[in-house]
């Protein structure tokens, strides 16, 4: 097993990618500790993995405020004696258009996906510094903060931002044992996605029907990221197999992002 002995602590764990992340993990062997704002969500998630076989504790947690997310932090790492690896998969995302992006919908994308993010690499780094044994860190940026999309602005702006703070993480703790590194993935079909499909048929012209089908057209493999793409890349991230890797913002594209 991958991550045999290893705790595990994973954001926006109640559904899409951070829930995959979750099982998929505690198959290989990690105690895992599902957070997330819907608490139904999060404790769903924990009694898949609990009726498995698997160990996970849930908690219910606003990455938008400190105090929540190093309560949660702390816990975990009282509950499995530390935290090895931090996977941030809590995000937002919007599709408007440049003007009629408010204020509120600004603040709360950066909040979430960028300030989030920041909180929750500091709880994590101040744990893996505190037990001497290093860590991983892995967060989700996205090919949108690699390469800009018209009516994705705020969204853009906190996925290009992930990156850049992903990368100082990197540099600051590698001599602490401490790697840090970004998936980007292109389109897949989570929960959030179902959500803007209206919006990005509007943005194209096209009918929401039209859309997954335009996606297939587009990229280069012929088909959108599926969850266990995003898995396998997150378990190798986590696991020793990529022990000489840090700093670094994967593509996960298919193809249609290639630097």
């Amino acid at each position: 097993m991958l991550l045999e002995g290893k705790s595990v602590v994973i954001t926006g764990a109640g559904s899409g990618l951070g829930a995959a992340a979750a099982k998929a993990f505690a198959q290989e062997g990690a105690a895992i500790a599902v957070l997330d704002l819907n608490e139904s969500a999060a404790e769903r998630t924990a009694a898949e993995i609990i009726a498995c076989g698997g160990k996970a504790i849930y908690q219910k947690v606003d990455v938008t405020s400190k105090t929540s997310v190093w309560a949660a932090g702390d816990t975990a790492a009282n509950e499995f004696g530390c935290i090895d690896i931090w996977l941030n998969c809590a995000g937002i995302s919007k599709i408007l258009p440049f003007l009629d992006c408010t204020e509120e919908i600004w603040d709360s994308t950066l909040a979430v996906n960028l300030k989030g993010a920041f909180l929750c690499c500091q709880n994590a780094v101040t744990h893996m510094l505190q037990n001497k044994n290093g860590g991983v860190i892995i967060n989700l940026s996205s090919q949108s903060g690699k390469k800009a999309g018209a009516q994705y602005q705020a969204y853009c702006a906190s996925k290009f931002g992930v990156i850049g703070l992903t990368q100082s993480i990197a540099l600051e703790f590698a001599r602490k044992g401490i790697r840090a590194n970004a998936i980007c993935p292109g389109v897949v079909p989570t929960p959030m996605w179902d959500k803007q499909v209206t919006d990005y048929a509007r943005k194209r012209n096209m009918t929401p029907e039209e859309v997954m089908p335009y996606f297939c057209k587009t990229i280069p493999l012929g088909r959108v990221c599926s969850y266990k793409n995003f898995t396998d890349m997150a378990l190798f991230l986590a696991s020793e197999q990529s022990e000489y890797m840090t700093g670094q913002a994967l593509n996960l594209t298919g193809g249609s992002l290639l630097s």
